[in-house]
């Protein structure tokens, strides 16, 4: 018979097999995690390349040159000076806005850059640079008669145009508005709508909305003078385990805002400087989770 001194003894030693094991194993998760994330780098090195997702309709964020064929926006050429600073190609796929989230976590680009928004729900599930552009929403009505809004709180029975997934949809949708979806479409088709009375009102950051209407001034629209909501930053959107990327993709960014380069960007594109965060009272609408 086995006595019970035996029997102790061979009880402290499993459990401490199990202990290694169990640690040796904890080990290999948390490195496979952190290869994981420095594998999504190390292929992107390799290859050359960084894939962008981005729309190359919205101006003056993202879109194409009047007259030519180039792409061209705020937001992609800072990706592109981000990709030059860190030794590698810039490859742009241009894609519908509720497409391009899902196209990170398929693999398909690397990063999209297209006026993202950060917010809380989806640095759940994505991973951010840090911000290179501040604005707020507004709200683009019909001039004669501000579409019948007054507030926020007047979009309830409303059509408003816009993405499905945007910021923006859902805060028209809190406030009791139908939203009208387009796909990819130029900002024009929006704004035209509005104008006939097919929509009534387009939610969107301020300075978007700014440069649309100084584009066509013939539409007999205006950015609604009260309203002014949710002070908004704008960054690069990753996969979630994309540490070694983000940690790259900031650096470059924190030396561009550093020598200039974004204020010059930005000035070009929106002629502010939207580098830098603005100073004014701007109401604050928590959404739904």
């Amino acid at each position: 018979m086995i006595s019970n001194r035996t029997l102790r003894s061979l009880a402290w030693v499993l459990s401490l097999c199990l202990l290694i094991v169990f640690a040796a194993a904890c080990g290999q998760a948390d490195n496979g995690k952190n290869q994981s994330a420095a594998d999504g780098w190390d292929k992107i090195k390799k290859r050359g390349t960084l894939v962008i997702g981005t729309s190359g309709t919205l101006y003056a964020s993202s879109f194409h040159e009047e007259g030519s064929n180039k792409l061209t926006g705020y937001d992609v050429e800072v990706a592109r000076e981000i990709a030059k600073r860190l030794g590698l190609k810039a490859q742009f796929k241009e894609m519908d806005f509720d497409a391009m989230l899902p196209s990170i976590k398929s693999g398909k680009i690397d990063i999209a850059a297209n006026d993202i928004g950060v917010t809380a729900e989806r640095k759940k599930s994505f991973a951010f640079s840090v911000p290179y552009k501040y604005s707020y929403g507004t709200a683009i009505v019909r001039k004669k008669d501000l579409s019948g809004i007054k507030s926020l709180k007047d979009l309830k029975g409303k059509k408003a145009a816009g993405a499905a997934t945007s910021i923006y949809s859902q805060i028209a949708k809190k406030f009791g508005a139908t939203i009208v979806t387009y796909g990819n479409v130029t900002n024009d088709v929006y704004l035209k709508d509005v104008a006939l009375g097919r929509t009534d009102v387009i939610l969107n950051d301020y300075y978007l909305q700014k440069l649309a209407l100084e584009a066509y001034p013939n539409l007999n629209l205006v950015i609604h003078p009260n309203i002014k909501y949710n002070l908004s930053a704008t960054a690069i959107v990753m996969g979630k385990n994309q540490t070694e990327l983000q940690k790259h993709i900031n650096k470059a960014l924190r030396a561009m805002k550093q020598d200039g380069t974004l204020a010059k960007l930005a000035k070009k594109f929106y002629h502010a400087d939207v580098s830098k965060k603005p100073h004014m009272h701007i109401q604050e609408i928590k959404l739904d989770k």
